[in-house]
């Protein structure tokens, strides 16, 4: 592996891990059914602000989901919607799977 390919793959590492936590899979779902604030966000997932803005700073730091100020409240957006494509990966190998320990049990 060069020096570019070691690049990419370590930005892939990066986005892969962003998405690696159960609250930032909620909060990418949630960004795309609509537009959220840190409030809203906060009461879904039923965590403290600081915690939420922490998950929050995570996905935006890798360009999955982007801010945008409004009056006083900060709102978030999915900026990547292929993300979408990501969780219906991975529903796949969870289906797959799960055929295959059936399989093995039966």
């Amino acid at each position: 592996m060069n020096s570019k390919e070691k690049a990419q793959y370590e930005i892939r590492a990066k986005i892969v891990k962003a998405m690696a936590h159960p609250t930032r899979l909620f909060i990418v779902d949630q960004l795309s059914k609509n537009d959220l604030c840190v409030n809203e966000l906060t009461e879904k997932i039923g965590d403290d602000m600081s915690t939420v803005s922490k998950h929050l700073s995570v996905l935006k730091a890798v360009g999955i989901i982007r801010s945008r100020k409004n009056g006083t409240s900060v709102y978030y957006h999915l900026e990547m919607p292929c993300m979408l494509n990501f969780f219906g990966c991975v529903e796949a190998v969870i289906k797959s799977t799960a055929k295959e320990q059936l399989r093995l049990i039966k």
